[in-house]
C-alpha cells in the first residue's frame, strides 16, 4: 500500500509541474551520494524525487524540515512515509548531533538530499550555504555530492502561498564534487553554491 502511495505522489508530482531532469554532469547510479539542491518552495522535495529514476529514488532519503512536516499527521505520513523523508530540527538543542541520522543513512549506504541554504528563499537569488554540507563532506570524504537546480518551483508555489500554479519545471544535475584536502569550510561552502547557480546559468558541467 505505501508503495503504491508513494508511485501515486511521484505520477502526481510529473503531471502537474513535469519534474524534468537534465543530467549535465553525471549521470543516475544508486551508489551512495549526497544531493544538494536550492531551495525555494514546498514543492521542491517532491520535484527532486519524482525527477530521480526509481532505481536512484528508493534508495535516496530527503531531509525536511520537523517543523513543518512534522506539524501534522497527513504531512508526517507524506514526508516520513511517501518521500523516506528524514525528519530534523532547524533548531537542534544544544550539544546535540541534527546530522547523526544523516550520516547513519550514509553509513547504510543510501542516499541523502538536502538543501543547504536551510530555509526557503522569497526570490530565486541562492542563499550562502549552512555549514552542515561541509561536515558531511569531512565526514564522508569517499561519497560525491552532487549539485542540483530548481527552475520555476517558487513560481510554482511561492513562499508564503498555498497555490499551487502549473508549471513545468526543471532539475539540473551537475559535476560531482568532493571537498579537497586542506579545503577551508568557507572556501567549500562557496564553490558548492557556485556549482548550483553555475547550472542555474544553464552552464554544462560534464
Amino acid at each position: 500500500m505505501i508503495a503504491l502511495i508513494r508511485r501515486l505522489l511521484v505520477l502526481f508530482v510529473r503531471i502537474l509541474v513535469g519534474a524534468r531532469s537534465e543530467w549535465r554532469g553525471c549521470a543516475p547510479d544508486p551508489r551512495r551520494r549526497i544531493y544538494f539542491a536550492n531551495h525555494n518552495s514546498h514543492v521542491d522535495t517532491v520535484a527532486v524525487m519524482a525527477a530521480l529514476p526509481w532505481s536512484v529514488r528508493r534508495l535516496t532519503h530527503p531531509v525536511a524540515a520537523r517543523d513543518y512536516w512534522g506539524t501534522n499527521a497527513f504531512r508526517r505520513f507524506i514526508a516520513e512515509k511517501g518521500l523516506r523523508a528524514v525528519l530534523i530540527d532547524r533548531k537542534p538543542p544544544p550539544d546535540s548531533n541534527p546530522l547523526e541520522p544523516l550520516e547513519r543513512l550514509l553509513e547504510e549506504g543510501r542516499s541523502i538530499l538536502i538543501f543547504p541554504e536551510g530555509t526557503r528563499s522569497a526570490t530565486d537569488e541562492i542563499a550562502p550555504f549552512r555549514s552542515g554540507i561541509y561536515r558531511l563532506a569531512c565526514r564522508f570524504p569517499d561519497v560525491d555530492l552532487v549539485p542540483i537546480h530548481l527552475d520555476n518551483l517558487q513560481r510554482i508555489l511561492p513562499k508564503g502561498s498555498m497555490l499551487i500554479v502549473p508549471i513545468t519545471c526543471t532539475a539540473r544535475f551537475g559535476k560531482p564534487l568532493r571537498v579537497e584536502p586542506g579545503e577551508e569550510k568557507a572556501e567549500f561552502l562557496a564553490r558548492a553554491r557556485a556549482a548550483v547557480i553555475e547550472l542555474a546559468d544553464g552552464g554544462h558541467t560534464a
